[in-house]
């Protein structure tokens, strides 16, 4: 498959850049693969698609406030810090991208907080806009960790052009969030309320948690034609042997599993042996996947409408059919549905 194969026009008014009233009554378009058909619904309609014994996989990673606004030392010069991923605990060693990158020099050092709280130097460049910042911090972790929750913000992506409101500090989450790392939300959780997962329990569905914590490599644009020349970024993930059981025994006694979003669709990939069964994984995946592409676990996937030539996009293509995704998107643009991050939804079954 090639790049542009996954463009499609997409007027700007249908991103949505503010969450739903109520998490479960997005939209949400039903594809069924074996009839072709589309239907328009309600997420909390999913209760209808599901029985008795199913499990959903659900990824329980938790973003943290990963977009820090400091100055430079000397110029007083505003620069933006996102934080990628902690490297090293005990010497405060972070992996980051900076803002604007070219004014930012080894040895640089920032300063974060009115009075200062936070100061970092610049200790390595490790890409063309990567770098590594160490914070210069001697308190105990937790309360460094504190400063960080403190000042920094929600990474909610730029392409909203709105400030982030303290609304998207609980928004940009899914509600069964745990592990902290992630610096993009699982937005295809983002459906799911209390009360919906509550009744989805009534009914006999099992949640199985995987953890992986999604990386701005989802966000990266790809800028190759030929696809199996893009190389995804590593995220780190985890699945543990008690809910990689839960998903095998859901197979072994012909039950559907349901992938909610790329990213534990992603891990599922990632954690399944040649047999076909789920084992516990801890370590880091890069797993790239578009058509054609023949997925081990999962018989449904519940996701949101993805940007133009997004990755996400081509992983769901490869799951629902290319033709049959190409035209829904079709339909959802004529139908208004919302994309991106506070969009609506999308069931393949």
């Amino acid at each position: 498959m090639k790049l542009s194969q996954f463009r499609f026009q997409l007027p700007p008014e249908l991103i949505a850049n503010e969450p739903p009233d109520n998490r479960d009554e997005s939209r949400m378009m039903v594809l069924d693969r074996k009839s072709g058909k589309i239907e328009h619904k309600i997420f909390k309609d999913i209760l209808d698609y599901f029985d008795d014994g199913d499990v959903f996989v659900i990824n329980n990673t938790k973003v943290f406030p990963a977009r820090l606004y400091g100055t430079k030392e000397k110029t007083g010069a505003k620069i933006e810090v996102f934080l990628l991923r902690e490297l090293n605990r005990e010497t405060r060693l972070w992996d980051v991208l900076v803002d604007p990158a070219r004014k930012i020099r080894i040895g640089n050092k920032l300063y974060f907080g009115e009075d200062e709280t936070l100061v970092a130097e610049v200790i390595d460049n490790t890409t063309s806009r990567g770098r590594t910042l160490r914070f210069l911090y001697d308190g105990p972790y937790e309360e460094f960790k504190r400063s960080i929750q403190e000042l920094g913000q929600t990474p909610l992506p730029k392409l909203h052009k709105r400030p982030v409101v303290p609304e998207d500090e609980e928004r940009y989450q899914t509600i069964y969030a745990k592990h902290e790392g992630a610096v993009a939300a699982p937005t295809a959780g983002l459906h799911f309320s209390r009360e919906l997962m509550k009744r989805l329990e009534l009914l006999g569905v099992n949640f199985a948690e995987i953890t992986l914590h999604a990386g701005l490599g989802n966000f990266r644009n790809i800028e190759v034609e030929d696809l199996t020349k893009h190389k995804m970024d590593s995220e780190e993930m985890m699945v543990d042997m008690r809910n990689a059981d839960y998903i095998n025994r859901a197979k072994n006694n012909k039950h559907k599993v349901c992938a909610v979003g790329t990213t534990s669709m992603k891990a599922l990939e990632t954690a399944v042996t040649i047999t076909g069964k789920v084992k516990p994984f801890k370590g880091w995946t890069n797993k790239f996947i578009f058509p054609p592409y023949d997925f081990n676990v999962a018989d449904a996937m519940v996701t949101n409408f993805h940007l133009p030539q997004s990755s996400m996009m081509m992983m769901v293509s490869a799951f629902a059919g290319y033709d049959f995704l190409m035209d829904a998107y079709k339909q959802a643009v004529k139908e208004k549905y919302k994309f991106f991050t506070y969009g609506d939804a999308m069931l393949i079954v």
